[in-house]
């Protein structure tokens, strides 16, 4: 069974989206993920600005 996520305070960077979620433990998360076509990234990081820096510095592959 997958996880549901329920993502606040998201924004765009490119094609990559930034996002904050709460974990099944209640700490805050931020996730950066790819949204184009057979890219397939996405990281979970503890730093909002980590997540965005990952967002600026991604290079799709497809």
């Amino acid at each position: 069974m997958s996880v549901y996520r329920r993502f606040r305070n998201r924004s765009r960077i490119g094609p990559v989206e930034v996002g904050t979620y709460y974990d099944g433990r209640g700490r805050e998360k931020h996730t950066a993920a790819c949204t184009a076509p057979r890219c397939g990234f996405s990281a979970d990081y503890h730093d909002r600005s980590a997540a965005e820096l990952a967002a600026r510095t991604h290079r799709c592959k497809a």
